[in-house]
């Protein structure tokens, strides 16, 4: 399946809350560990990006895997 016609959805499999990078690291063909460590980090780092607030967001906004 190419990258494009992949969909955006929370992934089911690989989770650690609520599936939300797992999700996006699946639609990408990342490494969901490396793209959790870089989130994280970058929310601590940075008081310009609310991490918490963002991922509650996507986990509101994005389908669960293999909901219809």
């Amino acid at each position: 399946m190419s990258q494009a016609s992949r969909p955006f959805v929370r992934s089911r499999h690989d989770r650690m809350i609520a599936g939300v990078v797992g999700g996006i690291a699946q639609r990408f063909g990342w490494n969901a560990t490396l793209l959790r460590a870089i989130y994280v980090i970058v929310s601590i780092a940075s008081a310009a990006f609310p991490g918490i607030l963002v991922y509650l967001i996507l986990w509101l906004l994005m389908p669960e895997e293999g909901s219809s």
